[in-house]
């Protein structure tokens, strides 16, 4: 059979410009969803209504963190600039992280040692937020870009200490229950700083990153900032003041499941070898998602006796 040689070239073409950055975050997103699948698949076909969905829920934060991890090892050097300067070793450090993210990635969806898992990746994100991002933030009190990472890995880590709260370990004497706490603190925060910077700059991507703004061809941008900022504000009010803190972590969820489908999944489809524009984005969306549905689980455990 003859194939046109315009197809050929075609096809030389793409696998050229998939490069190792792209290939392993893709690889390692896919990796953990594929196990996350065999573990958690039986379990949420026989879930109904919402619980399917909250069946799935270590898949949407693993899948990405597994995805950032992987960047640790294809971009390195870059990432090791992050590192305090006052540290030695950066290398050594980017990739013990790596490596780390990934192993409580893989414990999560494979529930090999996932309370451990989970509580040491919220321990690490939490010395993110002590070594990285609150020293910059005192450095540049006015830099919205530096808040807002330094928030979304806050609530990454109180979806970490949600997935540990669900495995229920210390349930008896309460420490499940304080990791939930601890979770839903670390989430509802986040959440009201997003709902008023989504009102006080509408022309940022709607969501969990503040670093551009919308593309100009996605339609109603206004409209998805606004829908994002107001569900932020009360979902996130709702979890600090404990009041139906399981269905605001849910709507939260899902508000960002909306997102990914109608802002962040066209654009990584107009731009899928384009990972820092396109990919994650994605992701971070995905792992707040996965985060606020932990959550959502955790409060549905039964409380300490």
């Amino acid at each position: 059979m003859n194939i046109p040689s315009f197809c050929i070239l075609s096809s030389e073409s793409i696998f050229a410009s998939i490069t190792g950055i792209v290939f392993w975050a893709y690889f390692a997103g896919i990796a953990i969803l594929a196990i996350g699948i065999f573990t958690y698949g039986k379990e949420a076909f026989r879930a109904h209504g919402t619980e399917k969905l909250l069946t799935l829920s270590p898949i949407l934060y693993a899948v990405p963190m597994a995805v950032f991890a992987s960047q640790h090892f294809t971009e390195s050097k870059a990432v090791s600039t992050l590192v305090p300067h006052w540290l030695p070793w950066h290398l050594f450090w980017t990739y013990f992280v790596g490596t780390a993210v990934i192993a409580a990635s893989l414990g999560i969806v494979a529930e090999i040692q996932a309370r451990l898992a989970g509580i040491l990746l919220g321990v690490l994100l939490i010395i993110f937020e002590l070594l990285l991002h609150i020293p910059f933030i005192l450095a540049h009190p006015k830099n919205v870009i530096g808040w807002s990472i330094a928030l979304r890995d806050l609530a990454f880590s109180g979806g970490a200490l949600a997935f540990a709260a669900i495995q229920g370990g210390d349930r008896k004497t309460g420490g499940a229950n304080y990791l939930a706490i601890l979770a839903r603190l670390f989430i509802s925060v986040p959440a009201i700083f997003f709902g008023v910077e989504h009102f006080l700059h509408p022309e940022f991507m709607p969501g969990v990153d503040f670093d551009r703004s919308m593309p100009a061809w996605v339609p109603a941008p206004v409209f998805w900032s606004y829908f994002a900022g107001t569900v932020f504000l009360i979902a996130g009010a709702s979890l600090l003041l404990n009041m139906k803190s399981r269905f605001a972590a849910m709507c939260l969820g899902y508000m960002a499941l909306i997102l990914i489908l109608f802002v962040y999944l066209p654009i990584l489809v107009a731009k899928p070898l384009d990972i820092d524009n396109g990919l994650n984005f994605l992701v971070s969306m995905l792992a707040f998602s996965g985060a606020s549905l932990l959550l959502a689980k955790a409060m549905s455990c039964p409380a300490p006796v």
